[in-house]
């Protein structure tokens, strides 16, 4: 099982090598997660490389951020440069993005990020269809899933075993965009999930969003008995340090050591939030789970020891064998092996004849085991030693020191890449004229006449709802398609009621269905579905529109994170929806925030508010089929005003979504769809301000 560790910065990289990591993640120029990280440039990521590779360490390169279409060149020589430079994989989230590695670097493998929100068996088959060798999954998961998904995959599966936790699904929060223009999928989360809220009014000592750190050292022999691949500690952005101290602390454990209650407490004093927690693993979510960082415990002589284990020196983890031949009348021959088969030979001075002391057998191995400083590790030597013969001991320590540097050398060297021309994808305008309407609502009771008489193109309508109210196809004109939407979350043991309820929707003779994660596609397809993509597909470019076009879906909605420019630009291969009204979903979490704060589920009582320090709410609702949670944006967007201005944008469809609004308030919307701006009510969003 793969120890994977962070590396911010090239001290982190060494701290992390030198406790123990089989493999590194590190991010470079701008697309990745941890933009604000000290990260690599180019000449770094060569030195990165050749370091690890040196040491049988593995380099991940993070692309795992959402890429827009004028960006797509400098990402491709940025993957072209890192094939080039030896790195073992990439790690991705976008879809355009999985697509231009496949194109540019095809020897390179390509492992699904966690924040591609991949959480089931059926995400996983979609990644593994899309080409990745490996799956980061969602945090969220319990031991029973994570052993389920690894039992029948048939690629490697990663899975977050130590450090922070966000309290929504990655790839699936847009809170720190929606309010302060920073995107975590553009690496630039600012954390709002650690900042003071309050239900129903502010307080100033309530962190209902901020999740302890995880924790999953005791658990490390279970996960390797469920077929893990690797295990990975979060903390790009942590100090060297902290590396330091929490790889080792696992490469014990990892090498069937035991953590004593001192190593435990130098992990707390390292980071925590009032300690850790495995709730996500054991499948205990709640109130115990939550927690702040404090100031804790003085750091320093903890730090000072740390550093040592990176600065004084290295291990020697890389066990040779050497071999020498030393003949008389002839020059000296040595030669040494690597476990990988590397063989590195040279040549030393004639040995003389001895005049008090022959060399030895011993004397030979006593000077070639002097490799310290170095990575290597000398486990035998074999000889062949004529008698009566003497060699320096300088001559020989030269002859070490020779194929040692020429053996470096070639551990460095990255075998020459494959690598492919970069192209632009072929151009497509999208539809001409007005773009259609098409409505979304949570519950079948927001369904008014005045909807139904407006005739949309499409309604969507929550699969769990839609099996409630068979009534509903009939009432629905014929110019209506509706389509049945499903939970972005759906995890392989869950998946039988949602079957269930599929079949009783396709009885009914609905055909459509609303997905809005990769392996939604899968059980649509398996059901017999044609599928439309929602929001939480995070498309931002056209490579990635082109992959879903390859996959047969009859539509998509593009990001609430792109600008207006920006979705006009885009080419559009298939009918592309732009979402124009509603409450945006800015967290999708686990953790049941209306059951944390009440003590027990009530999560039909109507939706929950809460209010940050600015005074700004967040509704909070139930995900409809679950009982998840989801927070969504105090304000409404709005761009019905635009309407004329969007028919230029080649846009299929206009999207409405209808939330928290009741019957009454959802056709005020639909009598006056010309209605003017307001400012106090209503934002627009990120279509005029961007995210950084």
């Amino acid at each position: 099982m793969e120890l994977l560790a962070p590396a911010g910065s090239m001290e982190a990289l060494r701290a992390a090598v030198c406790n123990g990591a089989d493999a590194v993640y590190l991010g470079a120029d701008t697309f990745n997660a941890r933009i604000n990280a000290r990260n690599f440039s180019a000449a770094d990521l060569q030195e990165a490389v050749v370091y690890c590779h040196v040491r049988g360490v593995k380099v991940h390169l993070t692309l795992n951020t959402l890429v827009l279409d004028r960006e797509m060149p400098r990402a491709a020589e940025l993957i072209r440069l890192a094939a080039s430079c030896g790195v073992d994989a990439f790690i991705v989230q976008d879809l355009g993005v999985v697509s231009l590695c496949r194109q540019l670097a095809p020897d390179v493998p390509i492992h699904a990020s966690t924040q591609m929100s991949i959480h089931s068996l059926e995400g996983v088959l979609e990644a593994a269809a899309l080409g990745c060798s490996r799956v980061v999954l969602a945090r969220e998961l319990p031991a029973e899933e994570i052993a389920h998904i690894c039992k029948r995959s048939p690629v490697e599966i990663e899975v977050f075993v130590h450090g922070a936790l966000c309290m929504c699904y990655s790839g699936q929060c847009y809170l720190s965009s929606v309010i302060g223009r920073r995107s975590g999928n553009r690496g630039q989360c600012a954390q709002p999930c650690r900042l003071p809220y309050g239900y129903g009014r502010f307080e100033s000592t309530r962190y209902p969003l901020s999740l302890k750190d995880n924790c999953l050292a005791g658990e490390l022999d279970e996960l390797r008995r469920m077929g893990v691949a690797s295990i990975k500690i979060e903390g790009r952005m942590k100090r060297p340090e902290y590396v330091a101290i929490v790889t080792r602390a696992y490469r014990t454990v990892l090498n069937g050591g035991k953590l004593t209650p001192s190593d435990l407490q130098e992990l707390e004093t390292a980071f925590s939030r009032q300690g850790f927690t495995d709730g996500y693993f054991r499948g205990q979510t709640g109130s115990d789970m939550f927690g702040r960082r404090q100031e804790g415990e003085d750091t320093a002589d903890l730090f000072a020891s740390a550093r040592a284990t990176y600065e004084q020196g290295e291990p020697q983890r890389i066990g040779v064998r050497f071999y020498a031949m030393i003949r008389r009348g002839e020059p000296a021959q040595l030669a040494v092996e690597d476990p990988d088969g590397n063989l590195c030979r040279t040549r030393g001075p004639v040995p003389e004849q001895a005049v008090y002391r022959s060399l030895t057998p011993q004397d030979l191995e006593q000077q070639l085991k002097k490799t310290g400083g170095t990575p290597y590790l000398c486990t035998a030597v074999r000889s062949s030693l004529d008698p009566d013969l003497m060699l320096p001991a300088s001559a020989i320590n030269a002859m070490r020191r020779d194929v040692i540097a020429e053996l470096t050398a070639k551990r460095g060297r990255a075998a020459p890449a494959r690598l492919n021309a970069y192209d632009e994808p072929p151009r497509y305008d999208g539809i001409a004229g007005e773009p259609q309407l098409t409505i979304a609502v949570r519950t079948a009771g927001q369904i008014t006449s005045r909807m139904l008489s407006m005739k949309p193109t499409v309604l969507y309508v929550p699969l769990s709802e839609l099996a409630e109210h068979p009534d509903l196809p009939q009432r629905v004109s014929v110019e209506t398609q509706l389509a049945a939407i499903l939970p972005r979350v759906i995890w392989s043991g869950e998946l039988a009621p949602v079957a269930r309820q599929l079949r009783t929707v396709y009885e009914m003779g609905v055909r459509q269905v609303l997905a809005g994660n990769l392996g939604q596609l899968h059980i649509a397809r398996a059901a017999g579905f044609a599928v439309r993509g929602d929001f939480g597909l995070n498309i931002v470019n056209s490579r990635a529109m082109r992959y879903l076009r390859e996959q047969g879906l009859d539509s998509q909605l593009l990001s609430f994170e792109l600008t207006l420019p920006q979705l006009r630009d885009l080419s559009k291969p298939l009918p592309t929806e732009m979402l124009v009204y509603g409450r945006l979903p800015l967290m999708l979490t686990e953790n049941c925030l209306i059951r944390n704060r009440t003590g027990e589920c009530s999560c039909g009582a109507g939706p929950v508010k809460l209010i940050d320090r600015k005074g700004e709410e967040f509704r909070i609702v139930r995900d409809c089929g679950t009982c998840r949670s989801v927070v969504l944006n105090g304000k409404k967007l709005y761009l019905l005003d635009k309407r004329e201005d969007l028919r230029r944008f080649g846009l299929w469809a206009l999207r409405l979504s209808f939330t928290t609004e009741n019957p009454g308030e959802i056709d005020t919307v639909l009598s006056n769809l010309n209605a003017p701006f307001d400012p106090g009510a209503c934002t627009r969003g990120l279509y005029y301000r961007g995210v950084e």
